[in-house]
C-alpha cells in the first residue's frame, strides 16, 4: 500500500476532517471552472485513490521507450510492457486516451536535446485524458474522473498511462483531440507570431507547411490581425482547407513554382514568415523578405531524419541579404517561452469554444492501414507527418473506447 493511501485511511478512521486548499494549480480562468471547496478525505476518494469508480487499473502497461539513439524513428523506439506507475504526492495518474505526435519525436529520439541523457528514456511530449489517480497534495485541485491534458519534454506521453505533475497539467473540458492540437502546436505559433512576429495589420505574412500542425494556426492568428496571408502546401485538398481557414493564397508547390509565384504575385515581397521546414524552403523563405522583413524559425522538419538534423542551406551571403533589407531572422523554440505559455492557451481555450479557432486533427483516417489506434500506431503516425501526408495536427488515438462503454 502506498503511504498515501495509508495515509489517508488512517485519517478515515480517526474521524479527522483535511479540507482540500485550492489554487497554484495549472487551471486556466475562464476555461474550467473551480469546483467548490470538498473534503480531501471521503468515502469514495479512500476507496477510489487508484482506481475510478470499479474499472481496474492493470497491473502492467505498454509505453514507447527510446533504447537508442537514431534519428530513425523506428530503429530508436521499442514498445516495451511495464509496471503501470504510481502516482506522487503532487502528481497525477492520466489514463491516456489521445496522444500528440510532433516532428520533434524525431529530434528527441536521436539526443539533440539534452545529450546528457542516454537510453533508455522514455518517448512522447504531449498527451490527453482522464485522471485514475493522484496523489494527496494533487487532490487539492483535482480528483479522480477529472480531464486533463498535459505537455513536458520527457514526460513519457507515448504510454498507455503516464504520471504527470498536477501543476504542469491542464484541466479542459473534455477529452477531445482538438484541445491536443493547442498544446505545442498551437502554442508555437501563438507565442511565436506574438512575441517575434510584429505583426501589423495590412502587413504580408508567408507559412510554410500551412496546412500541417503548428502551420494552420499561424495561418489563422495572422489573418486574426489583419494580415494578408500566404500558405506553403503540397496538393489541392490542403489548399482548399487553406481557403477554409482564411488563407488568402495558398500555394500549392506540386502543381506551381513557388519562386516564379511569389515573384510575380508580391513583388514587393513579404513582411513575415513562419518557417518550420528548412533547406530549399529556407533559402526561397530569405529571398522573398522585404525590407525590415521577420523570418521566424519554428523548425525545420526537411533534415530531421538525416544523421546531423540539417538540410543543406544556401547561407553564406546570408549576412549580405539581411542588411540589405534590414531584415532578420529569429528562432523559436517553446520551452524558452514557458512565461507566455498559460496566457497562450487560456486564449486558444477561449477561442475555440467561442467558434473563433479551428483546431483540424488527422488521426489517419485516409491512411492506407487506417485509423491511428493504438499505441504501436504511433510509429505508423510519425511515418505519415514526415511523408507530408498530414492535414492538420497528427493524433493517436491510444485506447479507442468500447462499443456503449465509454466514459471520455
Amino acid at each position: 500500500m502506498s503511504s498515501p493511501v495509508l495515509l489517508l485511511r488512517l485519517l478515515r478512521r480517526s474521524g479527522s476532517r483535511v479540507r482540500a486548499i485550492r489554487g497554484g494549480t495549472g487551471a486556466l480562468s475562464g476555461v474550467h471552472s473551480a469546483a467548490p471547496n470538498r473534503s480531501i478525505i471521503d468515502m469514495s476518494y479512500s476507496s477510489h485513490f487508484m482506481d475510478f469508480k470499479g474499472s481496474s487499473i492493470p497491473s502492467t502497461m505498454k509505453k514507447l521507450v527510446v533504447t537508442e539513439l537514431s534519428p530513425d524513428f523506428r530503429q530508436a523506439v521499442r514498445v516495451q510492457t511495464a509496471s503501470v506507475p504510481t502516482p506522487g504526492d503532487a502528481d497525477l495518474l492520466v489514463r491516456n486516451r489521445f496522444v500528440g505526435i510532433n516532428a520533434s519525436d524525431i529530434n528527441y529520439s536521436s539526443g539533440r536535446y539534452d545529450p546528457s541523457v542516454k537510453p533508455p528514456f522514455d518517448a512522447g511530449f504531449e498527451g490527453i485524458g482522464e485522471v485514475v489517480g493522484l496523489g494527496l497534495s494533487a487532490s487539492s485541485r483535482y480528483t479522480v474522473g477529472d480531464t486533463v491534458a498535459y505537455f513536458g519534454f520527457g514526460s513519457g506521453a507515448f504510454a498507455e498511462y503516464t504520471v504527470v505533475p498536477a501543476k504542469e497539467s491542464v484541466p479542459v473540458p473534455a477529452v477531445k483531440p482538438e484541445f491536443l492540437t493547442l498544446l505545442v502546436s498551437g502554442a508555437t505559433a501563438f507565442i511565436a507570431l506574438k512575441r517575434l512576429g510584429d505583426l501589423a495589420k495590412g502587413e504580408t505574412v508567408l507559412v510554410t507547411a500551412a496546412a500541417g500542425g503548428t502551420g494552420q494556426f499561424a495561418v489563422q492568428f495572422a489573418k486574426q490581425a489583419g494580415c494578408h496571408v500566404i500558405g506553403t502546401c503540397s496538393s489541392n485538398e490542403k489548399a482548399g482547407f487553406l481557403k477554409s481557414i482564411g488563407c488568402d493564397r495558398p500555394i500549392n508547390y506540386k502543381t506551381e513554382d513557388l519562386v516564379k509565384t511569389l515573384k510575380k504575385e508580391y513583388p514587393q515581397c513579404v513582411d513575415v514568415v513562419y518557417e518550420s521546414v528548412g533547406g530549399n524552403m529556407l533559402d526561397i523563405a530569405v529571398n522573398s523578405l522585404a525590407n525590415k522583413g521577420r523570418l521566424i524559425v519554428i523548425g525545420f522538419i526537411s533534415g530531421y531524419q538525416s544523421a546531423s538534423g540539417l538540410a543543406p542551406f544556401k547561407g553564406t551571403t546570408l549576412p549580405v541579404k539581411l542588411l540589405q533589407r534590414s531584415a532578420s531572422i529569429r528562432g523559436f523554440f517553446l520551452p524558452h517561452f514557458f512565461s507566455d505559455y498559460r496566457e497562450a492557451l487560456s486564449s486558444m481555450m477561449e477561442m475555440f469554444a467561442k467558434g473563433k479557432l479551428k483546431c483540424e486533427v488527422d488521426c489517419g483516417d485516409s491512411s492506407p492501414e487506417g485509423r491511428f489506434e493504438g499505441l504501436e500506431s504511433v510509429f505508423r503516425a510519425v511515418d505519415y507527418m514526415y511523408a507530408g501526408n498530414n492535414l492538420g495536427k497528427v493524433v493517436v488515438d491510444v485506447a479507442p473506447p468500447s462499443v456503449g462503454n465509454s466514459k471520455l
